[in-house]
């Protein structure tokens, strides 16, 4: 092992993340069975500073995960400031409706500015692939700059802005494809799925219990706690060749015969700040070999356009065996 990482292992300097992450995660867990490595995913997003897209079909507990989140870190309100606001997506949605708009205040007599759900912390925009591009696309400035414009004048947003957005999946009816340039905003994209049969058979059996738990939940991480974890997931260490197979994957992505359209340098920037997040929560301040195969198909997936189903399966899982090989022989830490 480097001295670099044994340095970053100190807990003199370095205080250990893993009592806070290990608490949120498993108060959300009484409510999300079954599901523990996709909490651990979203909970990875929120520490390092993106945003999470979440797709499968109705009824596998998306919405629930994101309400189980924001509740466990929003505590209600804050200086009078509602922290958790929804979207319900929908066709007739319009740009205003998230933004917010300027109405007339008779007694002044004058137009004030009225802020929309986008100007809270934890943002859950739910089936956002029902609404129309146009309304996506007022998402962008948002996720990406943390901020909004109206007319003349930007406004900031919090300094802790999370979006979870679910979608249906593309082929049910009355659904729109994202914009490539959205999709590049999101630092993942999971696939929920459904639980085991026992767990199945578990939630139907309490499933009383769990809509009290969700009611009952309490705050257990407040807004500073989220901002310092996400400052010590920015101090996690990451070695110069994990680094250099980030380059060598979304490179590889771009030359790949079977991929049309590869990912980006801002793909890479988000996969970094992912592996030092993932690596936190795994409890360590230093990032291994294995956080890349972990974590890779989850953070460019979605980024990718391919040629035909065929390079789907195949093209970017063939990327990463090549790469993580590469690193497995280096014996990076001395294993």
């Amino acid at each position: 092992m480097t001295d670099d990482v044994m340095e970053t292992q100190d807990p003199a300097t370095t205080p250990d993340a893993t009592p806070s992450i290990d608490l949120l995660v498993s108060q959300m867990e009484r409510v999300i069975r079954g599901k523990r490595p996709q909490i651990e995913m979203v909970v990875t997003c929120l520490l390092a500073g993106g945003h999470i897209l979440m797709e499968d079909n109705p009824g596998t507990g998306k919405t629930v995960l994101a309400r189980t989140l924001a509740q466990c870190i929003s505590g209600g309100t804050q200086d009078g400031h509602v922290l958790f606001k929804r979207i319900q997506f929908t066709p007739d949605l319009l740009p205003m409706d998230l933004i917010g708009t300027h109405i007339f205040d008779d007694r002044n007599k004058e137009f004030v500015f009225k802020k929309g759900p986008l100007f809270c912390n934890v943002l859950l925009a739910d089936e956002i692939n029902r609404a129309s591009p146009k309304v996506q696309s007022a998402l962008l400035e948002a996720m990406a700059e943390h901020q909004v414009t109206v007319g003349d004048t930007t406004m900031m947003l919090e300094r802790l802005f999370f979006t979870i957005a679910t979608q249906n999946p593309i082929e049910m009816e009355g659904t729109y494809p994202l914009p490539a340039a959205q999709l590049d905003r999101f630092f993942m994209k999971i696939n929920f799925g459904y639980v085991d049969e026992e767990t199945e058979l578990n939630i139907y059996r309490e499933y009383l219990d769990i809509a009290r738990n969700l009611v009952e939940l309490t705050q257990v991480l407040s807004m500073q706690d989220i901002l310092a974890l996400q400052a010590q997931a920015g101090e996690v260490f990451v070695h110069e060749e994990i680094v250099k197979a980030v380059s060598n994957i979304v490179r590889g992505t771009r030359a790949h015969p079977d991929i049309s359209l590869g990912a980006s340098t801002r793909s890479g920037i988000a996969f970094i700040k992912c592996l030092r997040a993932w690596a936190l929560i795994k409890g360590r301040t230093f990032v291994i070999e294995d956080d890349v195969r972990d974590i890779t198909r989850a953070v460019l997936e979605h980024r990718l356009i391919y040629r035909n189903k065929e390079g789907r399966q195949k093209a970017l899982e063939g990327i990463i065996i090549k790469e993580t090989e590469r690193l497995a022989k280096l014996k990076l830490y001395g294993r």
